[in-house]
């Protein structure tokens, strides 16, 4: 345990930032999880109502620093990408 007052709120601040960008991580991720599951049931329109929320999400996250601007970009264009897959019809 350290022993100097700066050092004693520093390890406070740490854990209250640590709890925060935990919760805010596992936002993202159930966020994601709620796209992937209809995409993974076949579910077209589903898929489509979730996208808007999903992009909207990370791109919130890159704001709190959650993850960085490439990566929100990659995950959107992949994400768009499987439901617009997911839309169009098989015979195209």
């Amino acid at each position: 345990m350290a022993n100097i007052k700066s050092a004693i709120k520093r390890i406070r601040q740490n854990e209250r930032q640590s709890n925060v960008n935990g919760r805010n991580r596992g936002r993202l991720r159930a966020q994601v999880k709620n796209l992937t599951t209809p995409l993974e049931g076949g579910n077209a329109e589903e898929a489509q109502k979730a996208l808007p929320a999903t992009v909207s999400n990370i791109d919130r996250a890159v704001q709190q620093g959650i993850i960085k601007k490439n990566k929100a970009s990659r995950m959107k264009s992949r994400l768009t990408r499987k439901v617009n897959a997911l839309a169009k019809p098989a015979s195209e």
